[in-house]
């Protein structure tokens, strides 16, 4: 359950990317810790891993939006 605690520590972590790399490795340690809790998901099926699963998601999702920048 190392996963989860990480995941967890992850979303407490202060949010603030100031350059273009640091949004980068955030992206894809949220990407590395969704597809990790996704494998215990299919074993478990608990509800919790979903939502945290969720969480990572909209979190992963702000950062992407701000690395691709407006039109």
């Amino acid at each position: 359950m190392k996963i989860i605690e990480t995941a967890l520590e992850f979303e407490q972590r202060k949010q603030t990317f100031k350059t273009t790399s640091e949004r980068i490795e955030a992206s894809r340690e949220a990407k590395d810790l969704i597809l990790n809790l996704n494998t215990i998901y299919k074993k478990e099926q608990d509800p919790k891993i979903m939502d945290l699963m969720k969480r990572l998601t909209s979190i992963k999702q702000k950062i992407e939006k701000r690395l691709k920048g407006r039109p």
